[in-house]
């Protein structure tokens, strides 16, 4: 047992402060579909290692989208849900499993070179009014699916695609937010059955991920009210600080 809680005992100010981001983070997320992807594998990387931080996020992000699922579940649109995850899936379960296959020095390279482009990327995406047919949110769905298996954050692309498809408002949150459990799901039993996800790195994805379940309903009352843009310059300079640093362990 003393062996599972070495993470909590060894850093409890650097977990405290993960679990506080983790549910800011929530709200973010819940009040525009992504963000908490982005800003906690900042924090988690200290703590259990770059291998490490995808197993976590997909536990951890469990919680965080399944609590959107709950509170938004009216304004999920099934339709999109079947589109994005008839080729997303498979595609998910082929991208963790390359992920296995790296060395940590290639993950932080990769997830910091994500996490840089992923600012440009949503400010295209935002700019760029892109209308997708069924079949090519089809397509759509196989590239994130991949992409999604491999890295974090990446909630940015998934709303871009629903937008392109006419997905908007709450819906749109509720509809990113199921995708995102079922993905996350095939990720956790790949990543455990391949020993890459252990019970000790569960444990810290599990507190995390219940430190982002009051978010969502947090969000949803605030969505009423705020635009889930007005923290959009906040969380690239997050995301770049992170990127930086995850480059900066690749390099040394």
């Amino acid at each position: 047992m003393s062996a599972l809680l070495q993470p909590f005992i060894e850093n409890p100010s650097q977990l405290a402060l993960a679990c506080l981001v983790a549910f800011s983070a929530s709200i973010l997320g819940g009040l525009s579909g992504f963000g908490t992807g982005l800003a906690l594998p900042v924090f988690l990387v200290p703590i259990v290692g770059v291998k490490s931080v995808i197993p976590v996020m997909a536990v951890a992000m469990l919680f965080n989208n399944g609590s959107r699922v709950v509170a938004f579940w009216r304004e999920i649109q099934w339709s999109h849900v079947r589109l994005m995850l008839t080729l997303g899936l498979p595609a998910c379960i082929i991208g963790a499993y390359s992920y296995t296959l790296l060395s940590a020095e290639w993950v932080a390279l990769l997830l910091g070179a994500f996490l840089l482009l992923s600012i440009p990327l949503r400010r295209y995406l935002n700019h760029a009014k892109f209308q997708f047919s069924p079949g090519a949110e089809l397509g759509a769905g196989a590239f994130f699916g991949f992409i999604n298996g491999g890295m974090a954050g990446t909630g940015v692309l998934l709303i871009s695609i629903l937008m392109a498809g006419g997905v908007q408002g709450a819906a749109l949150v509720a509809t990113d937010a199921v995708i995102s459990v079922v993905l996350g799901m095939a990720k956790v039993v790949l990543f455990g059955s391949l020993t890459a996800l252990t019970l000790q790195l569960a444990l810290v994805g599990l507190l995390v991920g219940l430190c982002t379940v009051p978010g969502a309903f947090v969000a949803r009352a605030l969505l009423k009210h705020i635009s889930g843009g007005t923290h959009a310059w906040l969380m690239e300079l997050l995301v770049l600080a992170g990127a930086v640093s995850l480059l900066w362990r690749a390099r040394w």
